[in-house]
């Protein structure tokens, strides 16, 4: 179960230059990353995110698309972003995102959803609550070995706790 506070952004396309502009790729820190998040869409995405205290980002159709770096998903998990909720993703955006553990929904009606809602989000059960609102939705479940991917924290993890199990 997630729970948490939405940061809405209405737009389509929402890519991975503006999820993480290219002039910061030079460092790796996921943590230097994280600090300039979507900082060509908003530059008050982080003071949004902190009075807000939302950890639930939400975007239109085909979020992610554009290059395949596997920086913009970091940069999403490491600002405080818990989850992705958005119409559509691009699908490399969507694959780089469960490989670190960043979980994601496709919902097709984000505009039953607002910035600073209150949800509560069951994956297991293909379920989401928006406790502002009064409302409940049925969303899509990702397949299980998937979701066990973003539980273990990414893929070198889950590869990790299969190989010690054995």
């Amino acid at each position: 179960m997630i729970k948490g506070t939405v940061l809405k952004y209405n737009q389509e396309n929402i890519n991975t230059d503006l999820i993480i502009p290219a002039r910061y790729l030079n460092n790796s820190d996921p943590y230097h990353l994280a600090k300039h998040c979507m900082e060509d869409l908003d530059l008050k995405f982080h003071i949004k995110r902190e009075k807000l205290g939302s950890n639930i980002l939400v975007g239109g159709i085909n979020f992610g698309n554009g290059s395949s770096r596997e920086q913009a998903p970091i940069a999403i998990k490491y600002s405080g972003i818990d989850i992705v909720i958005a119409s559509s993703f691009a699908r490399i955006f969507y694959r780089n995102s469960i490989n670190i553990g960043l979980s994601l929904i496709e919902f097709e009606e984000i505009n039953r959803l607002n910035t600073g809602d209150d949800l509560n989000i069951d994956l297991k059960n293909g379920l989401l609550i928006n406790n502002t609102k009064k409302e409940s939705h049925k969303i899509s479940k990702i397949p299980q070995f998937l979701q066990d991917i973003v539980d273990t924290g990414g893929l070198v993890n889950y590869a990790r706790k299969l190989i010690l199990e054995k």
